[in-house]
């Protein structure tokens, strides 16, 4: 894929696009088009204004270098935790208070109701936390069988 754009950092950290007419865009955002069904692919390059300025089909065919400026720049705007395991919950009707341990640690968030968890492609689920957080969680039939019976009771 020939890009047909380049993109650096300015020295306040934000994100210059260059375009291929050489307009140049200051303060870009990537945001994701699938975040949680294709992550890699499908990124658009937003300006100020809301417009998008360039499309991203696949970010693997990136230069490795503009690549890790987007992925730095969304990793610093998403934040989905993956659960790992269910230690606990507070009670079997809602809302109720989990205790998990992700891959960020281990925490706790209150699901106000079932209709809060998604079901997603592969026996993936997403969870939105009262708090407004969402926890992924990758394959619910791949979680220990303690966290699977307690999870069960909710779907």
């Amino acid at each position: 894929m020939s890009m047909s754009f380049q993109l650096e950092r300015n020295p306040f950290a934000r994100l210059v696009l260059t375009l291929a007419d050489g307009t140049v865009h200051q303060g870009v955002v990537p945001v994701r088009a699938f975040p949680l069904a294709a992550p890699e692919e499908g990124v658009s390059l937003v300006g100020t204004e809301g417009r998008e300025l360039a499309w991203v089909p696949q970010l693997d065919a990136l230069p490795a270098a503009t690549r890790a400026l987007i992925e730095q720049e969304l990793a610093g705007r998403e934040f989905v935790p993956t659960v790992q395991r269910i230690e606990a919950v507070s009670s079997f009707s809602t809302p109720s208070t989990w205790s998990v341990a992700t891959d960020r640690g281990t925490t706790s968030f209150v699901l106000k109701g079932e209709e809060d968890i998604r079901r997603l492609d592969g026996g993936a689920l997403l969870i939105a936390s009262a708090e407004g957080i969402n926890f992924r969680i990758a394959d619910r039939r791949a979680l220990d069988r303690h966290s699977r019976s307690l999870l069960e009771r909710f779907l």
